[in-house]
């Protein structure tokens, strides 16, 4: 009998759970026919004990007054635009697979009502974006940061995507044994930063999460310490366009002033921008000189212009002069 018990109780928490919301609450009828579906045979009075020791464990059952009172539950751990939040950010993160965005969401519509969890998977069926290739990135991230909070290097393999769509792995597939320190989200991608201490001379390099394979973590301790005791994870991720490799240089470069908002969320709004003629200003930044940094600058056409320094200058020039060809 005390078995029966405790499983009319369980019962009837996950009915209330997953059944009812404020649009949707149940009578006690209801909730005797949802016993009986399970086999289990009880009165009213049972339906009001179990209802008052779900009350008392912390759960928010609210009564609805009336010639038949209704049940439903009230707070939930996420309310249903918490949850939609959270969905809309699965959905549109391109690190995940089209697989595991659909696992994670279901998991989300089990914190609420089915009723509200219909509302979720509409949100779903409006958003359509390009996601991961790689279904294993969920767990490398996962390992990573397990090699982090343990002070130990990890191993992979480093690919790219050919235009067949297969993996080509770098190296020959050989192993990068590196140490990691930090994950950077840029451009909607996480970025591992570690310490390679294979290079010559050694130093901070970063990898793509999602192109990394066969991910382990090692048995030794990372290397590096000195060179990350004081770094800035920020500026450093905000110095690199698309996080490609290049020469870290203080550039010069002029805006229109309608820019200034832009040029603010990409260097942050430390930068001192300098008025220059009314509707342009100009700004010194810290920026990895790269083909990415280049394309960025001539992204707005003659509302920017690289100033210096002039080896910069020189490089974009050529940079320019190189696209303006395949169209001659």
């Amino acid at each position: 009998m005390k078995n029966e018990s405790q499983h009319a109780l369980l019962l009837l928490r996950q009915y209330l759970y997953q059944q009812t919301d404020e649009q949707h609450p149940v009578s006690v009828t209801d909730i005797l026919a949802f016993w009986q579906q399970h086999g289990i045979q009880a009165g009213r009075k049972s339906v009001y004990t179990d209802i008052e020791l779900l009350q008392n464990a912390g759960m928010d059952i609210v009564c609805v007054k009336s010639s038949q009172n209704k049940y439903f539950v009230g707070q939930r751990l996420f309310e249903l635009p918490e949850l939609k939040l959270l969905v809309d950010a699965v959905q549109s993160s391109k690190f995940l697979s089209v697989k595991k965005s659909r696992e994670l969401i279901r998991k989300l519509e089990g914190l609420a009502s089915r009723w509200e969890a219909q509302s979720l998977q509409r949100q779903v069926y409006a958003v359509g974006r390009v996601k991961s290739m790689n279904e294993s990135i969920y767990y490398s991230i996962d390992t990573i940061h397990t090699a982090i909070s343990q002070d130990r290097q990890i191993a992979f393999r480093y690919f790219e995507w050919t235009m067949e769509k297969t993996v080509r792995y770098r190296r020959d597939g050989q192993l990068y044994e590196r140490s990691p320190y930090a994950l950077v989200w840029d451009d909607e991608n996480y970025y591992l930063v570690a310490y390679d201490h294979t290079a010559s001379p050694p130093g901070i390099r970063h990898y793509r999460v999602d192109k990394m394979a066969n991910l382990s973590v090692l048995e030794e301790s990372r290397l590096g310490k000195a060179t990350f005791d004081g770094f800035d994870m920020a500026q450093y991720a905000k110095q690199m366009f698309g996080m490609f490799g290049g020469a870290q240089q203080d550039v010069e470069l002029r805006f229109a002033a309608r820019l200034a908002g832009v040029v603010l969320d990409r260097f942050g709004k430390e930068v001192t921008l300098l008025p220059d003629g009314g509707s342009f200003f100009r700004v010194h930044v810290q920026a990895v000189v790269s083909p990415q940094f280049m394309g960025w600058v001539a992204g707005f056409g003659t509302d920017a212009k690289l100033l210096g320094p002039p080896a910069v200058v020189r490089e974009y020039t050529a940079f320019c002069r190189e696209m303006l060809a395949q169209y001659e």
